[in-house]
């Protein structure tokens, strides 16, 4: 984003057009489990024109993209941030399927759509950090620096995949206490293999 595009978002009449347009897309996006919802009706729904939409937002797929990764922004971040820091990382990976669940209809219409790839990019540049610092403090001074984040980079990637194809393919209602558990078993036995025999590589 541009200062002009940065300073305009700023203002309070163009937040709060953003905001309605961005509320309208996960609501009818969900509601009608697809991401070919048209522009005009995303338009309508927040009360807005389609000249307003296309210049807050470009298209409709940015519109899209960009309410995905505010609503894990505004809903999931901070939850992870107020949860506390446990020795395995369960708890923050509970709470990132159980906003994946309860979105399922939003994220799954847009990881099937051509938003897809911007999405999956997205989330993990998002979720990365909070990955980074899990791997360093399950493994702590055992790796070097650049090693812990390759690790990071390799654990927010699959686990996006998987998480992914758990939203897309799963059938019924997700149950998200049991795919934790098997991401978990995943990430234990990838972070065990992960630690080296040698001596701790100093920082």
């Amino acid at each position: 984003m541009d200062l002009e595009a940065a300073e305009a978002v700023q203002d309070p009449r163009v937040r709060r057009s953003r905001t309605a347009l961005m509320r309208a897309a996960i609501e009818l996006v969900s509601e009608r489990e697809t991401s070919a919802v048209p522009l005009s009706d995303l338009a309508e729904a927040a009360d807005i024109s389609r000249r307003v939409v296309y210049q807050h937002f470009g298209d409709r797929d940015s519109l899209l993209l960009e309410a995905g990764l505010d609503l894990a922004r505004r809903e999931l971040l901070p939850h992870l941030a107020d949860l506390p820091k446990d020795s395995d990382g369960r708890e923050q990976a509970l709470a990132v399927c159980r906003h994946f669940a309860e979105h399922r209809r939003y994220y799954r219409a847009l990881l099937t759509g051509p938003c897809a790839f911007a999405l999956d990019r997205g989330l993990i540049s998002l979720l990365l950090p909070v990955n980074r610092e899990g791997v360093e403090q399950w493994l702590g001074h055992r790796l070097a620096p650049q090693a812990l984040e390759d690790l990071a980079a390799f654990v927010t990637g699959g686990a996006s995949a998987f998480i992914t194809t758990w939203l897309v393919e799963a059938a019924g209602p997700l149950d998200p206490e049991a795919f934790t558990d098997r991401l978990m078993t995943v990430i234990t036995v990838l972070l065990g293999l992960a630690v080296p025999s040698g001596p701790e590589v100093s920082p």
